[in-house]
């Protein structure tokens, strides 16, 4: 198996879910719901929960049940967080991700200009080539597999030519589907059929990662899948 590119998923991947960024967010979501729809907190919390289950995104969940919602007014009004309080540059996976010599991408579910601040805060933005958004995908969101298949067209490569790294366990089906070698952040608890690693953090994700890898700088043509190792666990 050779892994030519890896996709990391951005909020409580990339940076820790303690840090406080998405929790800020998940209050200005909620906060959006209950104020476009008259609701109650509790109400809002319920509807904000379920959209994001059902739809991948609360926006999408809004788009579907309630006609017309202006996206750019939502979209800056739940990311009017001060993202550089909660995040800085850490100097330890700056040098993790200089050692992987593949191609680095963001895949992520929140619009590209909330990417570009995220890795601006955490002096990270040299390390990815490309930001897959959700404007990208024109607010279709993960887990939808067209969005998975359409990165690995864009990209050329195999699904057993990619590793996806996340946070959300439904995330990673579709690239399971497609051969993609999968990395699930979670507790030591935790358990997820479609994850073939289970690690704490990114940095233990990139650890494995480099024994993964070959030292390859350029993307090639697709070539077939590969038979994949069997589940791992990391600590």
């Amino acid at each position: 198996m050779t892994i030519r590119a890896i996709l990391f998923d951005l909020d409580n991947t990339l940076y820790p879910a303690t840090s406080g960024v998405m929790q800020s967010i998940d209050q200005r979501i909620g906060e959006y719901v209950r104020q476009r729809l008259g609701l109650s907190e509790a109400e809002a919390a319920e509807i904000k929960r379920h959209y994001y289950s059902t739809y991948g995104t609360t926006l999408r969940g809004l788009q579907q049940h309630y006609g017309h919602v202006e996206t750019d007014d939502y979209l800056q009004f739940v990311h009017d967080v001060a993202i550089e309080t909660f995040l800085q540059f850490d100097a330890e996976l700056d040098a993790a991700l200089t050692r992987l010599p593949v191609t680095k991408i963001i895949f992520t579910n929140s619009p590209r200009e909330h990417a570009e601040r995220v890795l601006k805060a955490m002096g990270l933005a040299h390390h990815f080539e490309r930001i897959y958004d959700l404007r990208y995908f024109n607010f279709v969101a993960k887990p939808d597999p067209a969005c998975y298949q359409h990165i690995l067209d864009d990209l050329g490569v195999a699904g057993s030519e990619v590793l996806l790294l996340e946070d959300t366990p439904h995330n990673l089906a579709p690239a399971k589907a497609l051969g993609m070698t999968t990395m699930l952040i979670c507790d030591a608890s935790a358990s997820c059929a479609d994850a073939d690693y289970l690690v704490e953090d990114v940095q233990a994700a990139l650890a494995i990662a480099e024994k993964l890898v070959k030292p390859v700088v350029t993307l090639l043509p697709r070539q077939a899948a590969r038979t994949k190792r069997p589940v791992r666990r990391s600590a």
